[in-house]
């Protein structure tokens, strides 16, 4: 899997910039992150329990906290700060981003909420 080399927070446009060690290179919204959270409270406890979060589009990132050589922890300024990211989630993250970016909206109006 690989490993980052560069993080960098655009916190005008809301954007982490993240690079692998293959060459890939992703610009990940804050509010994709946000939304996407590993943690409990967005995915639930078990297969099927994700909370659809909405509500998100002008959130940012306050702080990064490594975590281990496996990942970060993104506080974002709405107060959530639970979940780390691992590396391989996101660098799948980065790689589906149009894929599952497109499936968030879809569900969103689905449902009739919005970003």
């Amino acid at each position: 899997m690989p490993r980052p080399t560069d993080i960098v927070l655009h916190s005008a446009s809301r954007v982490l910039e993240v690079t692998f060690d293959n060459g890939e290179r992703f610009r990940l919204p804050c509010e994709y992150l946000r939304v996407n959270s590993p943690s409990a409270e967005v995915q639930g406890h078990g297969p099927g329990q994700k909370v659809l979060v909405h509500g998100k589009r002008d959130v940012n990132i306050t702080a990064l906290d490594p975590t281990g050589h496996y990942g970060v922890l993104i506080h974002f300024d709405d107060g959530h700060a639970s979940g780390i990211f691992g590396w391989d989630m996101l660098h799948a993250m980065g790689r589906n981003y149009e894929t599952s970016w497109a499936a968030y909206l879809a569900e969103l109006e689905s449902k009739g909420l919005s970003r």
